[in-house]
């Protein structure tokens, strides 16, 4: 496996000229490389790896020496991220089925929970953007927030190699999750929701972060959901999507409360 990973590493490590103009270090400074340097916990080392994996596409329509994205590195990072959490699972939880360990990997890795990991170091202040988007824009997508996250993760598999890399993904996305025990919430109440109001012809769920409140290590958010400008619900928890969750199960069950029930 190691052999393998080590492969994958050389050719995407391999230089190509795919920066006409060779100034693709400039696009950071050196200010923003050592915030990054601080909330990454790593020792940068190749500071054009980690300028490319902050490349969003958009970047690319407003510079034309430039020619790649991040998309590569989110590419790597993926592959990198799915085995460190394989890995951790297969170790933590010798008594468990195949099926088991491949539902908990999805929810660690899936966009809500790299989004959140993303915003939990502020990557969001660090991504090169196209004139036609904003910053407001990209710090509430968790689109991009985790495409952006991963190819952070193949940047740092090539700059640091696969142990430190796992350290990272370990500190960032793993730890947080066990220990708020986000691998057991059943995340099928945000979804009914949803489903819920398009069979009735509601309006499509909206989620609002209303309060934050504790020390950054022991956040408690407060959500509530919409439908349309009226509040349904509002949920407690200590990650944003835990109180999404518990605000639609608010909800789903006001919601269902209000049905009419025949008479016998």
């Amino acid at each position: 496996m190691s052999r393998n990973f080590s492969f994958i590493g050389y050719l995407f490590g391999r230089k190509r000229d795919d920066n006409k103009s060779g100034k693709t270090l400039k696009l950071l400074s050196d200010k923003n490389i050592r915030k990054l340097r601080s909330v990454l916990n790593i020792n940068i080392t190749d500071k054009t790896l980690y300028t490319r994996a902050l490349i969003h596409r958009s970047f690319l329509e407003i510079n034309d020496n430039i020619e790649l994205s991040n998309e590569r590195l989110e590419f790597l990072g993926d592959s990198v991220l799915s085995l460190t959490v394989a890995e951790f699972l297969f170790k933590n939880f010798p008594e468990e089925d195949e099926g088991f360990l491949t539902k908990i990997r999805a929810k660690f890795v899936n966009r809500d929970s790299l989004g959140e990991a993303a915003e939990s170091i502020g990557l969001g202040d660090f991504i090169l953007i196209g004139n036609n988007l904003t910053r407001s824009f990209i710090k509430n997508s968790k689109t991009v927030l985790s495409d952006t996250f991963e190819a952070l993760i193949g940047a740092i598999y090539l700059d640091q190699g696969l142990k430190e890399c796992k350290k990272f993904v370990y500190r960032i996305v793993i730890e947080p999750n066990m220990r708020n025990d986000e691998y057991l919430i059943d995340e099928n109440y945000k979804s009914q929701l949803l489903e819920y109001a398009q069979a009735n012809k509601f309006q499509i769920p909206t989620y609002k972060v209303v309060n934050e409140e504790g020390p950054q290590h022991n956040r408690i958010f407060t959500v509530i959901v919409l439908m349309g400008d009226e509040s349904m619900g509002a949920g407690k928890g200590k990650t944003k999507k835990t109180a999404e969750q518990n605000a639609a199960r608010v909800a789903l069950r006001k919601l269902i409360a209000k049905e009419p029930h025949s008479e016998d």
